[in-house]
């Protein structure tokens, strides 16, 4: 059975982090809030962690895993490097609603299975006290929407315990979690950005940083 803790407040209680850190070191799939929608959430290092985050949520392993990180400095360490465009980004948004696809290198999540071509990688630094304590407990966390692929999302997390009883470890409960999800943007390393998805952040807004000189 899926079990639900709570977990509001800035900071979020001791007691909720100690409890997902316990099942991401399992392995296990926790569902936590993000400043955008709730999410289902693994520790991409432990063996077979991201196979049972698509399994839970049906997604095709065709489609990569984003990673939540704590900040620049670990997703730097993923990738070894990035544009002088996505690091403007990446200051200007981080910790906020703004996913960055850039090429993995030869940084750590080199050889971590999170579908796709396994070329790049999506990052994510959220604005959310439970996210952000758990990818400093833990490290960077590969995830996607709690939600079955191709579904709505469920708001709360008496839903989120309903549709994934028996698949998902643990729910942490922020709160009611409903937003737009992320804008994703690919940076590429010849300085190019491309929209992926718009979403909280507009388009324009993007670009302007992007594309903006010393």
């Amino acid at each position: 059975m899926t079990r639900v803790v709570g977990a509001s407040g800035s900071p979020p209680p001791q007691q909720a982090i100690v409890a997902a850190v316990g099942a991401l070191s399992g392995g296990e799939v926790v569902a936590l809030p993000t400043d955008t929608v709730y999410g289902l959430a693994v520790d991409p290092f432990r063996a077979g962690a991201t196979d049972r985050l698509f399994a839970a949520k049906r997604r095709p392993t065709s489609v990569e895993l984003p990673v939540l990180v704590d900040g620049l400095d670990t997703a730097i360490d993923l990738v070894s490097a990035m544009s002088p465009a996505a690091h403007r980004l990446v200051d200007a948004y981080w910790p906020g609603a703004l996913t960055v696809v850039v090429d993995r290198g030869t940084g750590s999540s080199a050889g971590l299975d999170l579908g796709g071509d396994g070329a790049t990688i999506g990052l994510r630094s959220p604005a959310h006290p439970v996210a952000l304590a758990l990818c400093r407990a833990v490290g960077p966390l590969a995830t996607s929407s709690a939600n079955l692929h191709g579904e709505p999302t469920p708001s709360s997390a008496t839903e989120l315990a309903a549709l994934f009883d028996g698949v998902v470890a643990l729910v942490l409960d922020g709160g009611p979690a409903v937003g737009a999800p992320s804008t994703v943007v690919r940076c590429s390393a010849d300085g190019d950005v491309t929209l992926l998805r718009e979403g909280r952040i507009p388009w324009p807004d993007v670009v302007a940083i992007a594309t903006a000189t010393a």
